[in-house]
């Protein structure tokens, strides 16, 4: 009897939860704010920025003309650099960090602003220290390293005891564009290349490159650039957040589920096909590694430094950054894979005010990966 009944039991639980597929595949009215796995904190703040709910539709999508796309993605800068000012970009980091500014010649003649954070009293004499170069979000197409967000960030890198330096790479739209591939990328490997060849004034030993979102992508892709052009040895590891890597948004392949199951957690996939576009207007580079790094084949990233490739639960890219760190492994690289549970996309380093636990946690971990690569 008892058999039976466990049996039973086991039968109508697994049709009401264990067969249930997650978020949008399994009920496509979900949102951040409805979706269980959802952090309560996040779930709370997104709800007041009126950013739980599925949005609504865009303007533009993957058919929209590229001027339509670089307009409407020039529009959307603004609010999200009020979003992302919004959501804690005030605080100071516990220890002292002086931030000073540098300008350096790009390959193509144009100027790259750099801004050098550092702990306080860090100079050339004292004891070298890691280095990261990092690589701002925003598709490759908004947004700048001068936002507050990303002042914090590396401010807050830097107080562990890092020397960061942020990248103002040329963008595909908004106030530093419109430049599309290769420009961006330029000139974060030429940001890299000056960082490496002036370690000793610097202070500092190694450098990783880093950088979520399309700054995830920028930090793989300058590091496979490197190995084509003979410099790889000047980059210690990577370590990629929540990487915009597979440009696959409007079409979105089975192979990438969270596509779907996460569709409007935050990033939309129609937006997403747009903004797309800016970057490679010909749409020629859809399949190549240095603009779209998913694309990368074994022999590409064979032989690359070790890398960390750290996903969100929550976000829609969340399974093309973790095809790339499978790939990574199979092709024989050092790789860790890092999801941050309960999150949407970039919440780790964006949402400060609401989730500081777990925005230090990331912050720790890319210190201690810096440091194991010195």
């Amino acid at each position: 009897m008892r058999g039976s009944h466990h049996h039973h039991h086991h039968g109508s639980m697994s049709n009401a939860t264990l067969n249930q597929l997650p978020g949008r595949l399994g009920d496509p009215s979900m949102s951040l704010g409805t979706d269980p796995r959802t952090d309560p904190r996040l779930a709370a703040a997104l709800t007041q920025l009126g950013l739980a709910d599925q949005a609504a539709e865009p303007p533009v999508n993957a058919n929209s003309e590229v001027a339509d796309c670089i307009a409407y993605s020039t529009a959307a800068e603004q609010a999200w650099q009020t979003l992302f000012a919004m959501l804690g970009s005030q605080g100071e980091p516990s220890n002292p960090v002086d931030v000073r500014e540098e300008t350096i010649k790009g390959r193509g003649g144009n100027e790259i602003k750099l801004y050098i954070h550092s702990p306080t009293g860090h100079t050339s004499d004292s004891d070298p220290l890691p280095c990261v170069v990092h690589t701002h979000g925003g598709g490759m197409v908004i947004l700048t390293a001068a936002d507050a967000n990303y002042s914090r960030w590396r401010s807050e890198l830097a107080a562990t005891g890092l020397v960061v330096v942020g990248v103002e790479f040329r963008n595909a739209a908004g106030a530093l564009g419109n430049h599309p591939f290769p420009a961006g990328l330029h000139d974060c490997a030429d940001a890299a290349k000056w960082v490496a060849s002036n370690r000793e004034a610097l202070g500092i030993s190694t450098l990783i490159m880093s950088g979520e979102s399309g700054g995830g992508n920028l930090s793989l892709a300058t590091t496979m650039l490197a190995k084509k052009e003979g410099w790889l040895e000047e980059i210690a590891g990577v370590y990629a957040q929540c990487p915009y890597i597979s440009g696959l948004y409007a079409s979105k392949p089975e192979e990438l589920p969270s596509l779907l199951e996460n569709d409007a957690y935050f990033l939309d996939m129609k937006t997403m096909g747009a903004m797309v576009k800016p970057y490679d207007p010909t749409g020629e580079n859809a399949s190549n590694p240095l603009a779209w790094p998913y694309h990368a084949s074994l022999e590409d990233l064979a032989g690359l430094p070790p890398h960390v490739i750290s996903v969100n639960e929550l976000d829609p890219l969340r399974d093309e950054g973790l095809a790339h760190y499978r790939k990574l492994l199979k092709a024989g690289v050092s790789t860790v894979g890092r999801t941050v549970h309960g999150t949407c996309h970039a919440a780790d380093c964006s949402f400060v005010d609401v989730i500081p636990d777990v925005y230090f946690a990331t912050v720790r971990d890319i210190s201690a990966f810096a440091y194991s690569r010195a």
